[in-house]
């Protein structure tokens, strides 16, 4: 008896995947619920398993190739040992398994990887006890580093230079190289182009004085940590301020769908990561309910896992309004793009002391520039720009949160 091994539901808007790498080879004799497949997607990856014992009689895509929900990956026969049918078992992320407390579990031979880990330690001869993970499981990315530690890094031809950076090359050397987009990649590049396309997008700019939030986060940052085992950030304050300006604003919180205005009474905020594989929004559910420790841990988990790729389809889904801080990697100003179908997007950016007039005196502020870039069908100026001015009411003056909370 056969069984076709299919692309499983990919989730919200999510219909193609790549082929990354085939775990079993055709004719190898599988047990139920073992990996046989890595699939890349625009959002995560995924491991498809066998839902029953058997033999991977043929392998229908190889890898590299996109294939479709439901398309056909490989055909598994019974084996020929008499073996009986087995329960199904569900195809799921490639997330890293909670450690337990039996320590064992991560020595030797039996520490946790992904099955593309033990492929790449076993290339690479390194024995992934030695590896360290980055999170509670060993990725690809951690074996890499440890099979070379002290690569030395590539140094810029300038002290201007940023993104990634080239081999050193041979004098005269004018070699080329090509590579494929990731399926992110090229998700993203597509995405950021139809946001452009779509939307009448427009951007308004203000500047907040940070000098409230700091010394507040300067007086509290020690019993804070101390209590709740995390440090407050700066994120969280933006995170509030914009639920805040959001209630006074709608239309910031809302999308259009044909030739209606969906109004939504929940706030679902994206935080914009940058990961290794190309920007990820997770989103941080019913954020108006949470206070600033619950909003403190959930950014710190999304970070975390966006470096070691555990975040699942479920925290990508929806998300109303979107925060990214371009500020972490010093940038000074820039122009956000909507992430459909969402009209607004807040723009942080990098602190810098300036000198600003304060009753009359010039004195020097740590300083933010912001930047809301916001659909132009449904967003007027009018409002993106009353919109950006409560948010520096409430960052400047962090008690009208909690008074108007």
């Amino acid at each position: 008896m056969s069984t076709n091994i299919v692309v499983p539901e990919l989730g919200e808007s999510v219909v193609e995947a790549r082929v990354a790498k085939w775990l079993k080879k055709q004719g190898d004799t599988v047990n139920a619920g073992e990996p046989l497949v890595e699939l890349e997607t625009e959002k995560i990856d995924l491991e498809v398993s066998a839902d029953r014992a058997g033999v991977l009689a043929s392998i229908k895509h190889q890898e590299g190739a996109d294939v479709k929900v439901g398309e056909v990956l490989a055909v598994l026969e019974e084996s020929t040992n008499g073996a009986g049918k087995v329960p199904t078992v569900p195809v799921v992320p490639v997330v890293p398994e909670v450690q337990g407390a039996k320590g064992a579990e991560n020595k030797g031979a039996d520490k946790k990887a992904t099955p593309t880990a033990k492929n790449v330690a076993k290339a690479h001869d390194v024995k992934l006890a030695a590896v360290e993970s980055t999170g509670a499981r060993v990725t690809k990315q951690d074996v890499l580093k440890a099979a070379a530690p002290e690569a030395p890094k590539p140094q810029p031809a300038s002290p201007q230079a940023r993104g990634p950076q080239a081999p050193p090359r041979e004098q005269g050397d004018r070699s080329e190289r090509r590579e494929r987009m990731t399926k992110r990649r090229a998700t993203i590049a597509r995405r950021l182009v139809e946001a452009q396309h779509t939307a009448a997008m427009l951007t308004t700019f203000n500047e907040v004085d940070m000098t409230a939030v700091m010394q507040l986060r300067e007086r509290r940052k020690e019993a804070f940590t101390k209590k709740y085992g995390v440090g407050v950030g700066i994120a969280s304050f933006f995170v509030k301020a914009s639920i805040g300006a959001l209630k006074a604003f709608p239309q910031i919180n809302a999308e259009i769908q044909g030739d209606e205005i969906v109004f939504k009474n929940y706030y679902d905020i994206g935080m914009a990561v940058g990961a290794e594989g190309g920007l990820v929004v997770p989103v941080i559910r019913d954020a108006d309910r949470k206070g600033f420790v619950d909003i403190e841990l959930a950014i710190r988990d999304f970070a975390k896992r966006a470096q070691d790729g555990s975040l699942t389809l479920e925290d990508l889904k929806g998300g109303t309004f979107t925060i990214t801080n371009g500020g972490v990697f010093g940038s000074l100003m820039s122009t956000p793009i909507l992430n459909p179908p969402q009209v607004g997007i807040l723009g942080l950016h990098k602190i810098a002391d300036r000198a600003v007039a304060v009753s009359g005196q010039v004195v020097i502020r740590p300083m933010m520039y912001l930047a809301l870039s916001y659909d132009h069908r449904l967003v007027d100026g009018r409002e993106a720009v009353q919109f950006l001015v409560k948010i520096k009411e409430y960052i400047e003056d962090p008690a009208w949160m909690l008074l108007e909370s």
